[in-house]
C-alpha cells in the first residue's frame, strides 16, 4: 500500500486539487430540464463562480467569509429547499423585496417589468408535444434577459404579493410556465446558494442524437 501511494502520489494530489477546486471554487453543473429556456437549453453545462458570494467549507454550506451580495436578475444554481435537488434559476426577489406576478407579469416593489420584442415559437414538451411559446425580453431586474410563456398550459400565473424573509431569495425560471421555482418550493435561504452560473461551458442537443451545439460554447448568461 505505501509502495502504491508512493508510486501514484501526484496523482492523488492532483485529485486532492481538482476536488478543492471544484467544490470551494468553481463548479459546471448539466443542465437536464427546460426550466430556463430560451436562455439555457436542456443539455447545456454551465460554469458556476462558487465565490460569487460565499467562501464556503468544502462539501459544506458552512459560509466563513462573504465575499458578494446576490443581486436581481443573477442567474444561479442551489440546493432546493424542498428536497435538496441542485436547480439552475434567476434571483428575481432579494431579502425585503414585495414581489407579486398578475396574469404572467412580475411586480417588484410595486413595478411591473417591462416585455419588449414578443414574439412567437414553437417548443416542445416532453420531447414529443409541440405547443405554442411567446418569448419577449424581460426589462427592469437589472441585465435584460429572455422569458416565455406557454398559453395553452395550466400553470400559475398569479401569486402575492408576499415579502422575501431576510437572507432569502426567489426564484424564477426562464421558461415562466414550466418551471418549478420559488413559487412551489418557497424562498431559498443564503445559505443554500451553491454561485453563480455566467457561461456556458459545452452544450449538447440531448434531444437531437446529442449533436454538439457549438454556437453555445462559451455563451455568457
Amino acid at each position: 500500500m505505501k509502495q502504491w501511494l508512493r508510486e501514484n502520489r501526484g496523482f492523488l494530489v492532483f485529485l486532492l486539487c481538482f476536488g478543492f477546486l471544484r467544490t470551494a471554487v468553481a463548479d459546471w453543473n448539466p443542465v437536464p430540464t427546460g426550466s430556463m429556456r430560451p436562455t439555457i437549453l436542456e443539455g447545456d453545462v454551465v460554469l458556476v463562480n462558487r465565490l460569487a458570494y460565499d467562501a464556503k467549507i468544502p462539501l459544506t454550506d458552512v459560509s466563513v467569509s462573504r465575499l458578494g451580495e446576490p443581486r436581481r436578475g443573477d442567474v444561479v444554481t442551489f440546493s432546493s429547499p424542498k428536497d435538496g435537488v441542485r436547480l439552475v434559476k434567476r434571483i428575481v426577489g432579494l431579502p425585503g423585496d414585495e414581489l407579486a406576478m398578475r396574469d404572467g407579469v412580475l411586480f417588484v416593489n410595486g413595478a411591473a417589468m417591462r416585455y419588449a420584442d414578443v414574439g412567437l415559437a414553437a417548443e416542445t414538451l416532453g420531447g414529443t408535444v409541440e405547443v405554442p411559446a411567446v418569448r419577449a425580453t424581460e426589462q427592469g431586474l437589472g441585465k435584460d434577459h429572455a422569458v416565455q410563456q406557454l398559453p395553452s398550459v395550466r400553470a400559475l400565473r398569479d401569486f402575492g404579493p408576499l415579502t422575501v424573509p431576510a437572507d432569502q431569495y426567489f426564484m424564477l425560471g426562464d421558461n415562466r410556465d414550466n418551471s418549478e421555482d420559488s413559487r412551489f418550493i418557497g424562498t431559498v435561504h443564503r445559505s443554500l446558494l451553491i454561485g453563480r452560473a455566467h457561461h456556458i461551458l459545452v452544450s449538447a442537443d440531448i434531444l437531437g442524437h446529442w449533436w454538439p451545439r457549438w454556437e453555445r460554447f462559451g455563451a455568457p448568461l
